[in-house]
C-alpha cells in the first residue's frame, strides 16, 4: 500500500502560530469581492475543474483528495492568470485616475476608453515564468508596454511565451531574487511601475492586488463544496498563493477552515526557515529546483503576515519526488482523471503521499482515513519541452 512514490524523509516544522486577524485584515472581503467582480467579467472566464483523485486517496488511506486544476485558466496554463493581469489593471486604474484627477473604472480601461493613457505607462516585473506571462497577457489586452526580467535558469520556452505576448524580456545572470532587485531598480530609474507578487518595505499594494485576484480560485473551490476540507497543502514560493488561498478559506469557512500545510522544495525553503525563526527569513539558493515557480529565496512580507497566523505546518520535499508525481498524475492512476500538471503544481500531492508513508509524520499532521485534502494544481503544462522530458524520464534530479 502507498508505493506510489519513492520513500523519502520530509523536513517538518510544526509552527508556533501567532494570533491576530491577518486573514481578514491583509486581504479584506471587499478586496476579494472587487477582484471577483472584475475578473469574472473578462472574456474567456470560466471556473477551472476541482477533480477528485479518489483512487490515489484510497491507496494512501485518506478520505478524498480534491485537486484544483489551474491548467485551463484563461489559456495561460496557471493560476497566475488571476493575479498579475488583475494587479496590472489596478495599477492602471490608480495611475490614470491620479493623472486625470478623477476616478476611472477598471471596466473603462479594459474596454479601451483610456488607450492613450495606457500606452504611456510601462509595467515591469521579475518572474520564473507564470507571473510574467500573466502580466504580459494583461498588458497586451490593455495596450500597455511590458518589460519582464528573468533569471538564468528560466526555460527558453517560458521566455518565448512572454515574448510572444509582446513583452520585452530581459534575461540576467543570477537567481529570481536578483531579477526582482533589478526590476525594482530599473523601474525606479525610468519611471516605470513594478507589478510584483512579492512585497518589500514601502511596496505592498500590487502584491495585495495579486493575492486578491487569487481569491477567484478560492471562491470557485468553496462554491463547489458542501463542507470544508480538513487539510489544505499549499505551495510555498514567496507565499502569495498560499496567503491568498488561506485568507479566502478562512473568510468563507471561519472556524471550520482546513488545517494549513505549506510545502516547499528543500532547495528553496524560505517559508520553512521563516517558520523556524518566527519571522520572514531569506535563504540563499545554491541550486535551482525543477519546480521553477517555487525557486524563491525571499518571502513576501505581506504574505508572511497571514502565514504566521494561519499555517500549522511547513514541509520540504526533495527533487526526487517531482518527476514521479508529474508522471503519476499524467497517467491517471487506477481510473483517476489524467491531469497534465507542471512541475510546481505537484508539490502538495507529492508531500501528501510521502507524509502518508510515514506514520509518525501523518499523526503529527492529523492525517487519517477521514481526511479530505485540498490541493492547488497551480499550473498545467507551461513548458512543453520540460513536460515531455519528464514523461520520457530524462529529467535531471
Amino acid at each position: 500500500m502507498n508505493t506510489l512514490l519513492p520513500r523519502v524523509s520530509l523536513g517538518h516544522v510544526a509552527a508556533t502560530r501567532a494570533t491576530g486577524d491577518a486573514a481578514y485584515r491583509v486581504l479584506t472581503a471587499n478586496d476579494f469581492a472587487i477582484a471577483a467582480n472584475e475578473i469574472t467579467a473578462w472574456d474567456g472566464y470560466a471556473p477551472t475543474p476541482l477533480v477528485s483523485l479518489a483512487a490515489i486517496a484510497a491507496d494512501i488511506g485518506v478520505g478524498d483528495i480534491l485537486y484544483k486544476d489551474e491548467g485551463p485558466r484563461f489559456g495561460l496554463g496557471s493560476f497566475k492568470a488571476l493575479g498579475g493581469s488583475y494587479a496590472a489593471l489596478c495599477v492602471l486604474q490608480r495611475e490614470i485616475s491620479k493623472s486625470l484627477g478623477q476616478e476611472v473604472s477598471m471596466a473603462d480601461i479594459r474596454n479601451g476608453k483610456f488607450a492613450a493613457q495606457c500606452a504611456n505607462i510601462t509595467l515591469v516585473s521579475a518572474t520564473d515564468g507564470n507571473h510574467g506571462r500573466s502580466l504580459a497577457w494583461g498588458c497586451k489586452r490593455f495596450g500597455v508596454p511590458c518589460r519582464i526580467y528573468i533569471h538564468a535558469e528560466v526555460s527558453e520556452g517560458r521566455a518565448t511565451a512572454m515574448s510572444d505576448l509582446g513583452a520585452k524580456v530581459k534575461r540576467i545572470a543570477g537567481d529570481y531574487d536578483t531579477s526582482v532587485a533589478l526590476a525594482k531598480t530599473e523601474a525606479e530609474n525610468n519611471g516605470w511601475f513594478v507589478v510584483s507578487d512579492t512585497s518589500w518595505p514601502g511596496y505592498s499594494q500590487p502584491p495585495r492586488d495579486v493575492m486578491a485576484g487569487y481569491g477567484v480560485m478560492t471562491q470557485e473551490i468553496c462554491d463547489a463544496l458542501d463542507d470544508a476540507p480538513t487539510h489544505v497543502f499549499l505551495q510555498g514560493g514567496v507565499g502569495g498563493l498560499a496567503a491568498g488561498v488561506i485568507a479566502g478559506l478562512r473568510q468563507y469557512w471561519g472556524d471550520t477552515a482546513p488545517r494549513v500545510i505549506i510545502v516547499e522544495p528543500d532547495l528553496a525553503a524560505c517559508l520553512f526557515e521563516s517558520a523556524k525563526t518566527g519571522k520572514a527569513t531569506n535563504v540563499a539558493i545554491a541550486q535551482e529546483t525543477l519546480m521553477a515557480g517555487l525557486s524563491c529565496g525571499e518571502p513576501s512580507k505581506l504574505a508572511w503576515e497571514i502565514l504566521a497566523e494561519e499555517a500549522s505546518d511547513f514541509l520540504t520535499i526533495p527533487e526526487t519526488l517531482v518527476a514521479p508525481t508529474v508522471r503519476l498524475l499524467a497517467g491517471g492512476f487506477a481510473g483517476d482523471q489524467a491531469i497534465e500538471a507542471g512541475e510546481s503544481a505537484i508539490a502538495g500531492l507529492a508531500a501528501l503521499i510521502a507524509a502518508r508513508q510515514d506514520s509518525g509524520l501523518s499523526a503529527r499532521l492529523g492525517l487519517d482515513s477521514q481526511s479530505r485534502v485540498l490541493l492547488i494544481g497551480s499550473e498545467g503544462v507551461t513548458d512543453l519541452a520540460i513536460f515531455k522530458m519528464i514523461l520520457d524520464g530524462r529529467e535531471a534530479t
